[in-house]
């Protein structure tokens, strides 16, 4: 079973997906967050096609772990899932993803233009990863 991680935004959302196996989180593309229904057929066409059995979506906090405005954005759109995916659909915290996707690119030599393009689903896999390394894979 494949697991889906999506880092949420308001402009975009983040795709990454797991291997059978959930070890490796993979990036996968970024998808506009408007059009809501556009995006949720996106969602929905992926869990489909990708064999996903848990769609994680990443939960914002602030530093001292208490939930802002962006939580609750981010509940709202689990809460949309969660009534239109045939899976269950968690959250999993998801401070810091995109810092430490920009630095990773940073340090990649990704140009500016190409960092904008990505970091939201590499926040994604790293999100993901996260995750399945504290589940353990499988």
């Amino acid at each position: 079973m494949r697991v889906l991680g999506l880092d949420h935004g308001t402009k975009r959302v983040g795709v990454a997906i797991s291997d059978e196996l959930q070890v490796i989180a993979q990036p996968v593309e970024h998808l506009m967050a408007e059009p809501a229904p556009r995006l949720i057929s996106r969602i929905k066409e992926l869990v489909a096609e990708r064999g996903v059995g848990m769609v994680l979506v990443g939960m914002p906090r602030n530093m001292d772990g208490t939930y802002g405005p962006a939580a609750e954005k981010a509940q709202e759109f689990v809460t949309l899932l969660q009534s239109e995916l045939p899976v269950p659909v968690k959250t999993w915290d998801e401070r810091l993803t995109s810092a430490q996707a920009n630095r990773l690119m940073i340090e990649a030599d990704v140009r500016r233009r190409k960092r904008k393009e990505r970091v939201d689903q590499t926040a994604a896999a790293i999100l993901l990863q996260s995750y399945l390394d504290a589940h353990g894979g499988g």
